[in-house]
């Protein structure tokens, strides 16, 4: 006995529903046990004081600084290069076979444990080119390791812009370099920005790469070649060791409200954007 679409229809609605609902849920969950702990640890002398006691006391000064240090780094490499690679892969060649292998290529790294990446970053950049557990080290691997998600996010935005777009920039003489930098980036740029948006989230929160590359020295980093510990490293080693819940839950805290402040100062920029664009 077959049943009636619109059965089928409503019964799909919930499960959606319910599948939704409890991502929200675990969010709220996970978000009200970091706020709950974490928040009463705030304070001004928390942000303003680098670590003491191998974590106990002081603040967490060195590793935001450590933490921009690094995120900045991998994506001041990234980008052009994640771009780059898409502009060339979308709009400089035909789909053929070398096409298909830099594809399946990135989708193969973004795939890759992240620990991967750190033996990879320490066998390279830490003991072949001999810059030591560093701010470099670790910004470089996380470039690699970010790179495949910029790759494929600009592929797919820059394949969303209408063709029409670069047919009608042609036919009023532009060569295809000021088609591709005047009308299709500026249209595909809030895709990119979200791609950037993505590999940000994933620099700021990564452990193990860190931990390989850059070390998890205390200190506050003065020099590119300085070994540090990032925020995300600080409340893994804090959690771990038990050295301290309290200065564990407000790192964590910082975390994610870094990234949250991140996320809506950007998508606020890109909506002024595209309201202005239109």
């Amino acid at each position: 006995m077959r049943t009636s679409p619109k059965v089928e229809q409503k019964f799909i609605q919930v499960v959606l529903y319910a599948f939704t609902s409890i991502a929200i849920i675990t969010l709220i969950f996970i978000l009200a046990v970091i706020f709950k702990n974490g928040i009463p640890q705030l304070s001004l002398e928390f942000l303003t004081r680098n670590p003491a006691d191998m974590g106990r006391e002081g603040g967490i000064l060195s590793t935001i600084v450590a933490t921009i240090s690094l995120t900045f780094i991998a994506l001041l490499v990234a980008t052009p290069l994640g771009v780059g690679t898409a502009i060339y892969l979308t709009e400089y060649t035909v789909e053929s076979r070398v096409t298909r292998i830099i594809r399946f290529g990135a989708e193969c790294l973004a795939g890759i444990p992240s620990i991967i990446f750190g033996l990879f970053g320490f066998i390279l950049f830490v003991n072949k080119l001999g810059f030591g557990w560093s701010i470099l080290s670790g910004g470089l691997t996380l470039a690699f390791m970010v790179l495949p998600t910029i790759i494929r996010t600009s592929e797919e935005a820059i394949k969303a812009v209408p063709h029409a777009y670069r047919l009608v920039s042609f036919s009023l003489g532009s060569t295809r370099w000021q088609s591709v930098t005047r009308v299709v980036l500026p249209s595909a740029l809030p895709g990119i920005v979200t791609g950037v948006i993505l590999s940000i989230g994933r620099s700021i929160g990564e452990t193990a790469v860190v931990i390989f590359t850059a070390g998890s020295a205390l200190r506050m980093p003065t020099s590119l070649f300085s070994s540090s510990r990032t925020m995300a490293v600080h409340f893994y080693i804090l959690a771990k060791e038990g050295v301290s819940m309290p200065k564990a839950y407000g790192t964590a805290a910082v975390l994610v409200i870094s990234i949250l402040i991140i996320n809506i100062v950007t998508y606020y920029l890109m909506e002024k954007y595209i309201r202005r664009k239109s």
